[in-house]
């Protein structure tokens, strides 16, 4: 488990990544969609080959027709997929089910979602049709349709599968927050695959994280609490110290479990 995942590809400069939205233009970009007055000074965008931005609510007006409202592009890091991604093709909202037996995995719902933009001079806008995998462990840290020293679960396909984005970007997930395990903190696969301009396949991977404290409230419950106390957190994690801070969800206490948003944005040129 502790080589679950190793940081991929390099980290591109401010200025690298100026050039490819656009000098002037992503220049303009960043700097008119910048929060007015950050509570604290806020580290210089980074982004990881194949290139991904995200975006956020601010108040500046909209950058293009037909665009996100007022986004502010924020470079996010891609990370690897780690040993436990399966290509299922299961077209599922609701990943809690084993397709076998329909059985439910135990944990806390969490309602996920998306909001997928893609990326260019213009701005970003939202990206239909592409197609968001998510994978993950269960409350107790053990993953579907795989082998490990501490289990095998070959032919299970439970808190697996894929929406394609509607036509405001979005893909919706219901599933249950993850549990830890030991060498990670914890975390969510995410793979987007869409197709550029020119048709080409573009796969970009990565994983969200969830604020640590939150996470210690959520663990107080059951089954979570009967693993004991979890052994890394977000800075004790190589792969979340590469770029975990710009992967975090936003997430809340619903009227039944949890909810959490990730926006991003995608460079299909």
């Amino acid at each position: 488990m502790e080589n679950d995942d190793q940081q991929i590809g390099r980290i591109l400069t401010r200025r690298e990544v100026l050039v490819l939205l656009g000098t002037a233009a992503g220049a303009a970009l960043l700097a008119a969609c910048a929060p007015a007055q950050p509570s604290s000074p806020a580290p210089a965008p980074t982004v990881l080959s194949p290139a991904a931005t995200a975006t956020r609510q601010s108040t500046a007006a909209p950058v293009a027709a037909n665009t996100i409202a007022a986004p502010a592009c924020i470079v996010r890091p891609a990370q690897t997929e780690g040993p436990y991604f399966v290509d299922e093709k299961l077209n599922r909202s609701d990943i809690r089910s084993d397709p076998s037996d329909g059985s439910l995995r135990e944990g806390a719902p969490l309602l996920l979602t998306f909001n997928v933009s893609r990326v260019n001079n213009s701005g970003c806008a939202p990206l239909a049709g592409a197609t968001v995998d998510i994978w993950h462990c269960d409350a107790l840290g053990v993953y579907s349709d795989a082998s490990d020293p501490s289990f095998n679960t070959r032919g299970k396909k439970f808190l697996r599968g894929y929406q394609v984005t509607d036509a405001n970007g979005v893909a919706r997930f219901t599933t249950i927050y993850p549990g830890w395990y030991q060498g990670r903190a914890v975390h969510i696969h995410f793979k987007i695959r869409a197709k550029t301009a020119s048709g080409a396949a573009y796969d970009f991977t990565s994983q969200v994280y969830f604020d640590d404290a939150f996470t210690d409230q959520v663990y107080t419950q059951a089954p979570y609490a009967s693993k004991g106390k979890r052994t890394q957190r977000n800075a004790d994690d190589g792969i979340f110290r590469s770029g975990g801070n710009q992967l975090l969800l936003t997430t809340a206490k619903a009227a039944q479990g949890y909810t959490a948003t990730f926006d991003i944005g995608l460079q299909l040129a």
